[in-house]
């Protein structure tokens, strides 16, 4: 235990991250259920109003800032530096001051709940003037913004790590234009975290000034303006969305390649197409904003429309790494092919929404509720997993089961679009969301029992997860260093796990396929 709490290695230091995120995800996981079983019927309550705004407020939270991108933060920090052929990241005393900062602030946002008054309860936006309430709200709400300004803090911290990192400590032979996608999508989302989350920082900074020390950012009556609160917020939040997908574009390149057993389509295109979405996504900010009347809808909202061409540019390479490969239907591609299937809906409804006029229809619906967990639900968790099945060989050495794997899968894609299909259609019904009961209108009782009964599968599935990795640990078939036999990149030229400085020798780095190319010489010498 002492090994892990005082080590400055990139590869425990990731997976601190992961494991910490995982618990994580087991408490956002429980707190959904509870969501659901409180809205399974109309009119009930199992849970109080205060009680399930507490609730939502935490999973969200727990989803966003804990789960979804500290996990690609720890993928990074063990990969990234494996990848470019370093023996660790440029700032091992930082990375691991960072990841003690992220746990750090997982527990005070949860030990809110047990404050008087209970936990936050104002969402994961917190919304001024709904934030900036003292009266009712106890200290949960204080120690959730303590941990969303430490979060920050601890996300900077990564990013800067990873920006000087890949800049400066690539292995000689690896010039940018060799990297692998993943590395090349984490540059682009350290970049889009730098100029995104100091505005996080600096509105919860005033969050706590006027909730505690009489400034009146937020306050008409004192000259304040909430419309503030939602545009430092959305200047963060929708660049927050990307910095939870960028790495996962990069997840789901590197396995679809593999399992299609060719090199990646549209190399150029990729790094080019991620750097367009993190560069247009600062420009996007007030798309949430479009019914306040405080922003330019046209301007916004063709942003909005301008940022699907360069995510549309992905699709298309991902369609061409698959066009006439070897397709292997491993657990890992299985969840990439879900990942594609669940992203493309919540990039079509995304598009709707951009438009004001349905907008303006699904505003503080469960339209938006649907749409929203279909990009980073269907999206970046089922790119976890496959993340999880693909490089967890490479991390602890053994393979998880294939056959529990792939009904890991089919029961989270099937419940997860139980869930949530019906979602869109009681949006369009005018079900508002952050609502704790429902009259019993329309099709509301049975859209939401099925939806209900969605996340019950999903939780199966979640369980059968656990299990099989307790079942695979407990077997520990030793695997090979590239036990897929379709390594491209150069985590895959050193064993499994890597020594404690990664590689005892690297190999000659002429693409951005190194292993490949030191498996096969007679291609590569034929392509160079």
């Amino acid at each position: 235990m002492k090994m892990w709490l005082t080590s400055t290695n990139h590869k425990q230091i990731g997976l601190m991250y992961i494991s910490t995120t995982f618990f994580f995800f087991i408490l956002a996981g429980i707190l959904s259920l509870l969501i659901r079983l409180q809205l399974a019927q109309p009119d009930q309550n199992i849970l109080t109003p205060h009680e399930y705004n507490q609730i939502f407020t935490l999973h969200g939270t727990a989803m966003i800032f804990l789960v979804i991108a500290p996990f690609a933060f720890g993928l990074g920090n063990f990969l990234v530096p494996l990848q470019i052929g370093a023996h660790d990241m440029a700032f091992p005393r930082l990375n691991l001051l960072g990841v003690f900062l992220f746990i750090f602030s997982g527990i005070i946002i949860f030990l809110g709940v047990f404050a008087e008054g209970g936990g936050a309860f104002a969402g994961w936006t917190a919304y001024a003037p709904l934030s900036t309430m003292i009266v009712g709200t106890g200290a949960g709400q204080d120690l959730w913004l303590l941990g969303i300004l430490v979060n920050s803090v601890a996300t900077i911290m990564v990013a800067i790590n990873f920006v000087v990192t890949i800049l400066l400590y690539r292995a000689p032979g690896m010039t940018m234009w060799r990297m692998p996608i993943f590395t090349w999508e984490i540059l682009a989302t350290a970049l889009l975290i730098l100029m995104a989350f100091p505005s996080l920082a600096c509105v919860v900074c005033e969050l706590l000034l006027e909730r505690h020390y009489g400034a009146q950012f937020f306050n008409p009556a004192h000259g304040g303006d909430p419309i503030l609160y939602q545009h430092l917020f959305w200047f963060f939040g929708h660049p927050e969305v990307y910095v939870m997908i960028l790495p996962y574009f990069g997840v789901v390149t590197e396995v679809l390649a593999v399992f299609s057993r060719k090199p990646v389509f549209g190399y150029v295109g990729l790094v080019l197409s991620a750097f367009a979405i993190a560069g247009l996504s600062m420009g996007v900010w007030a798309h949430h904003m479009f019914t306040t009347g405080a922003v330019a809808n046209g301007f916004f909202s063709g942003m909005s429309f301008l940022i699907a061409v360069p995510t549309g540019v992905k699709f298309w390479n991902w369609i061409g790494t698959m066009w006439k490969g070897k397709l292997e239907f491993t657990t890992p591609m299985l969840f990439a092919v879900g990942f594609l299937f669940n992203f493309l809906i919540g990039g079509i409804t995304g598009v709707m929404v951009a438009s004001p006029p349905i907008d303006y229809h699904a505003e503080d619906s469960y339209f938006l509720v649907a749409h929203f967990h279909y990009t980073l639900g269907g999206g970046a968790l089922f790119a976890v997993f496959a993340a999880i099945y693909y490089w967890g060989p490479k991390m602890f050495g053994f393979k998880l089961n294939e056959t529990m794997g792939k009904a890991n899968f089919w029961l989270m894609f099937i419940g997860f679009n139980i869930t949530f299909i019906p979602q869109f259609f009681a949006g369009i019904e005018g079900m508002p969301r952050r609502v704790f009961t429902y009259a019993p209108t329309g099709d509301l009782g049975w859209l939401n029992a099925v939806s209900s009964i969605g996340a019950g599968i999903m939780a199966i599935s979640a369980v059968g997860f656990v299990l099989n990795v307790i079942v695979s640990k407990l077997a520990q078939e030793p695997v090979g260093d590239d036990p897929w036999g379709a390594g491209q990149t150069l985590e895959w030229a050193t064993s499994s796990p890597p020594p404690e400085f990664n590689f005892h020798a690297l190999p000659p780095i002429r693409s951005e396929r190194p292993v490949f190319d030191m498996r096969h010489p007679e291609l590569a010498e034929e392509r160079h």
